[in-house]
């Protein structure tokens, strides 16, 4: 008897039900970067020939896919891949200046630092490069009518965003440039309480002993660490929101 073939939708191979199993295969699909940000998708035809299940199975995997927010699915056009810095998470990566306009206030931006240098040994382990290597740093301070409501502490992978020096940060943002050429595949992050730096007291015009909420975050792409940011707030003048909902 012929061997029977494990495929990626076979719940013997791997415990998983069928449908789980054709997500998990475009997953990995989407990781290795088979799937660019706008590209269209394979046909649920080409799907279920692919894999071998039924077609309400490759239906099951796609809707959690768009659920997650990886695929957009259009009525007579196909499938396609999306950004994936538009998927949902705990806590979303917002271009600062969508958020003080969003709120009807003016934002601007004033640029202390926009520099390519050696990059420190604790930044070159977090970005993946070698202690030495040229790192891009920037140093911003965006204000919301004339208040200064963020210092942003910038280090970019020279490789993910090579023309990064060259923006006018004083009319578009880091996070809005990067997300424009860089799109991140995971991002981790760290909220904290902390007192500020004496460069980012002297920036935000407070007190050494002021307390600020700081988030630190890490974005990436599949492989490769594209920025490292230290964004400090006013404690005073900054809180973090939420909402539920049964």
């Amino acid at each position: 008897m012929p061997s029977r073939r494990a495929t990626a939708a076979d719940p013997e191979s791997s415990g998983l039900a069928p449908y789980a199993r054709v997500r998990e295969a475009l997953l990995a699909d989407f990781r290795r970067g088979r799937y660019p940000p706008g590209s269209r998708m394979p046909s649920e035809s080409e799907l279920v020939e692919r894999f071998g299940v039924s077609r309400m199975t490759v239906g099951r995997a796609l809707r959690d896919l768009q659920a997650s927010g990886l695929i957009e699915r259009r009525q007579g056009s196909g499938t396609f891949a999306t950004q994936p810095h538009k998927v949902a998470s705990t806590l979303r990566i917002r271009d600062i200046h969508e958020e003080i306009t969003g709120r009807g206030h003016r934002h601007r931006a004033s640029v202390h630092l926009c520099r390519a240098e050696p990059a420190p040994r604790d930044v070159a382990a977090r970005l993946g490069l070698s202690k030495g290597d040229a790192v891009f740093h920037t140093v911003i301070v965006h204000f919301e009518n004339d208040v200064a409501l963020q210092c942003e502490d910038r280090y970019v992978n020279p490789a993910c965003a090579p023309g990064y020096l060259a923006v006018d940060f004083t009319r578009m943002t880091p996070t809005h440039y990067l997300l424009d050429v860089a799109p991140f595949w995971k991002a981790g992050y760290t909220i904290e309480a902390a007192l500020p730096g004496a460069r980012e007291a002297r920036l935000l015009g407070i007190g050494r002993t002021e307390p600020c909420l700081v988030v630190t975050r890490l974005t990436e792409n599949r492989q490769t660490p594209i920025t490292l940011a230290r964004l400090t707030y006013p404690g005073l003048l900054y809180q973090l929101e939420g909402a539920f909902e049964p």
